[in-house]
């Protein structure tokens, strides 16, 4: 997309500055932090398993660097595996101690460790790795409720109209009654505003507050609302093919790829070869594949289909594809990775603005392309990051709590 580098997070000495925020923060370090032990009683492993190609944490470090607001982004674990998944999606890892990593360890005792092993940190945003519908625009909407309008603490919301009513014990003799209602004037829902409850996508709190008051939530304290399709918490098993599908929908894909290579031999055919009667080759395409590069180019991404010469079955298939989609085709030698970096040099792009497909062993250099820091989806065919147009076609709580 036109203007896709200015987007990207800036670099500084070779790392990600993630302050390209507001003059207004009056120099505080606004950290944000992700806690995610590798305990997690109700699925194992949870913060790092796939969800719709992507782990789950990787969806709320993406919104986090992308919202250019935090001097820096951390992930708090105990477990080897999820620090190599964080640190992967251009995250710092706080290796907690066993004091905080325990099933009754609290998130503000987490947190209160980290800010002592950090002293550099003024400001910490608590963001809960189970709530993958989070955008950037959000936690930028909610820190400029600290930096620019002075509450110590923010946490996010989401409107429900749902009437509440007593609960008592079978047995007990007593009758249950309305909490927030009079059934006999019982509101429409345009009528009423419903209630806010936290939904715990993130909790913002100062150092001063976390470490006297020992929450996240005091002092001037401001809430941020969020709509409903973006109000999504994972607990069981059961929460995650629903979490699938909010996200496939809702969900923030990063700032896209502006352009994207593909392989059209067994990336687009699936590598059986048909005999026709007068003896002619014919090979098979998915047109569940063209749907999706057309979803790209709709999206703003340029298309560049990969052939090779010696192949005039693919050849002509990629000329029937060039002249239906309008995309470009180029031929590759034995070195392909020379002729893709050319084409990424021409049109002044970095590999992080690069999506690449490709199958052959000839292709595993212009796979090892993508930043190793940078957030990537991978299959045995490609390596790139998820659009929104790319994601969609492949799919086939409370911090009150014990954190997880």
């Amino acid at each position: 997309r036109a203007g896709a580098k200015k987007l990207r997070p800036r670099e500084k000495n070779g790392q990600q500055d993630h302050g390209s925020r507001s003059k207004k923060a009056e120099g505080r370090h606004l950290a944000a932090l992700v806690l995610a032990r590798g305990g997690s009683k109700g699925i194992p492993l949870k913060n790092i398993k796939m969800l719709a190609g992507v782990p789950l944490l990787g969806w709320v470090l993406r919104a986090a660097i992308d919202s250019e607001m935090f001097d820096s982004v951390w992930v708090s674990t105990d477990h080897d595996e999820i620090e190599k998944v964080a640190k992967s999606w251009g995250a710092k890892v706080h290796r907690r101690s066993p004091e905080v990593s325990r099933d009754c360890s609290s998130s503000v005792e987490t947190i209160q460790e980290f800010l002592r092993n950090n002293t550099e940190v003024d400001v910490v945003c608590h963001i809960q790795c189970t709530s993958p519908c989070l955008h950037p625009s959000h936690l930028q909407q909610a820190l400029k409720k600290i930096i620019e309008d002075g509450y110590d603490s923010v946490f996010s919301v989401v409107r429900r109209h749902q009437f509440r009513w007593k609960e008592v014990k079978e047995g007990s003799g007593e009758y249950t009654e309305p909490i927030n209602l009079i059934p006999a004037k019982r509101p429409r829902r345009q009528d009423w505003d419903g209630e806010l409850y936290e939904n715990g996508s993130f909790y913002i709190g100062t150092r001063d507050l976390i470490l006297k008051e020992n929450s996240t939530q005091g002092r001037k304290v401001a809430y941020f609302e969020m709509e409903p399709e973006h109000s999504v918490d994972i607990d069981v098993d059961i929460d995650w093919p629903v979490a699938e599908e909010r996200v496939l929908r809702f969900g923030y894909f990063g700032r896209g790829v502006s352009l994207m290579f593909c392989r059209v031999s067994r990336c687009l055919t699936d590598g059986r070869v048909f005999l026709s009667a007068s003896g002619e080759d014919m090979v098979s395409i998915q047109t569940k594949d063209t749907t999706g590069l057309r979803m790209l180019q709709n999206d703003g991404v340029e298309v560049v289909l990969l052939i090779s010469n010696e192949d005039p079955v693919t050849q002509s298939m990629a000329e029937k594809l060039k002249k239906v989609m309008g995309c470009e085709v180029m031929d590759v030698g034995d070195d392909p990775l020379k002729d893709v970096q050319s084409v990424v040099e021409q049109k002044r792009l970095d590999w992080k603005d690069v999506a690449y497909m490709g199958k052959e062993v000839s292709f595993t250099a212009c796979l090892g392309r993508w930043p190793p820091e940078g957030p990537y989806a991978e299959t045995p065919a490609s390596k790139g990051p998820p659009s929104s147009a790319a994601s969609r076609n492949s799919a086939s709580s409370p911090a009150s709590q014990p954190e997880s």
